[in-house]
């Protein structure tokens, strides 16, 4: 045989014994479904891929892939706390992931194995919250793509409340303005420190709404500037839910860039707290040690990387085969890990972390 196509054709020969490879999204929540209906979506999923395969493959391979499938969620944990599940088979690999993350329900058969798919197909959740302030009041809500819910605790205090806090001498100022100014200010603060519950809770990117003085106050004592997709300007504390939904709808309408923009906030927050990890072999080294909350990456980035008990990057095919692993490459290796982990992993644009190497991992903090 010519020893310079002896590679080619024993990555021929590998390819074709790793393929079909066939991947099961699904939304998996045994406490909020019954068993029965879960077991029926499974179910009604597998003949799917059965199907596809009698149609596409030798009946042998179908057969044999069909076993594995079957084998595999026969042993589906129940009794477990999560959101999804992703179920991998080929005629050399299988395994289930349950997953912290929300799926859509998707079935793919394809050549090879992309965790990347998984990613693409989580579920679009357009969820943040709303602090809509006026000169005295405040209220905090949830929003849930279009819908708007008010959270009701923890309470935030009028600002008349504050009136008999202030010291004597301020009390008896003249000077009403700087009065009601000494007044907002003491609103805005304790109005903050009830914000950082629910910024703690949630997590989510935060608009800010309310008179241009408010603002003006707000921005200078607040302590989540990192948070603040964008300020809205405007006398809105007497609108209704319905009038603020319309309101918002402009606003989140291009949700890419609302949650590009969060992620960059993100980003910057951490790097303050040093909780912001860059290069693939040190972003790999703290996966895999659990560290791992939230990994940002550029959708076309990929690290062609060996591992023995470190990561060592070295420069392999573009699409390097493995007959032990449905991993084509560090990044899909670290993304698995931080799943498993309870982290999650969001995809920016290419060229949006340059000064980054075009990846970023967050640790807990």
């Amino acid at each position: 045989m010519n020893p310079v196509l002896q590679p080619q054709i024993q990555e021929l020969i590998e390819t074709a014994h790793y393929r079909p490879a066939v991947s099961i999204f699904l939304p998996f929540k045994p406490v909020m479904t019954s068993k029965t209906m879960l077991s029926h979506v499974i179910k009604a999923s597998i003949d799917q891929v059965e199907r596809q395969l009698l149609r596409d493959y030798p009946s042998e391979v179908a057969k044999l892939i069909m076993h594995k499938l079957h084998t595999l969620v026969s042993n589906i944990n129940y009794n477990i706390y999560k959101k999804s599940i992703a179920i991998y088979v080929s005629p050399v690999f299988e395994k289930i992931l349950y997953l912290d993350i929300e799926m859509e329900h998707k079935i793919v058969v394809d050549e090879t194995f992309e965790i990347r798919d998984l990613l693409y197909n989580k579920k679009l959740m357009k969820n943040y919250l709303v602090l809509l302030l006026s000169g005295t009041n405040g209220k905090i809500y949830l929003g849930e793509n279009n819908r708007l819910t008010l959270i009701v605790s923890p309470p935030l205090k009028p600002a008349y409340i504050y009136r008999n806090d202030l010291p004597e001498r301020v009390s008896n100022f003249s000077d009403i303005s700087e009065r009601k100014k000494i007044i907002m200010e003491k609103f805005l603060r304790h109005t903050d420190a009830s914000l950082r519950i629910i910024m703690d809770a949630y997590k989510l990117p935060l608009f800010v709404i309310g008179p241009e003085r408010v603002l003006g106050h707000f921005k200078k004592i607040t302590h989540h500037k990192a948070h603040v997709i964008e300020y809205l300007t405007g006398s809105y504390h007497e609108f209704s839910v319905n009038e603020l939904e319309k309101l918002l709808e402009p606003l989140i309408h291009n949700w890419e860039k609302v949650k590009q923009t969060d992620l960059l906030h993100k980003i910057n927050d951490a790097a303050d707290k040093h909780k912001l990890v860059v290069g693939p072999a040190e972003i790999w080294k703290e996966a895999m040690c659990g560290k791992g909350k939230l990994l940002i990456v550029e959708k076309n980035y990929f690290v062609s990387a060996e591992r023995q008990n470190e990561l060592r990057i070295i420069p392999l095919p573009p699409h390097p085969y493995s007959k032990f692993s449905n991993i084509h490459d560090a990044i899909d290796d670290i993304i698995e890990k931080i799943l498993l982990n309870s982290g999650d992993v969001e995809f920016v644009e290419d060229g949006m972390l340059p000064e980054y190497g075009g990846a970023v991992l967050i640790k807990h903090y």
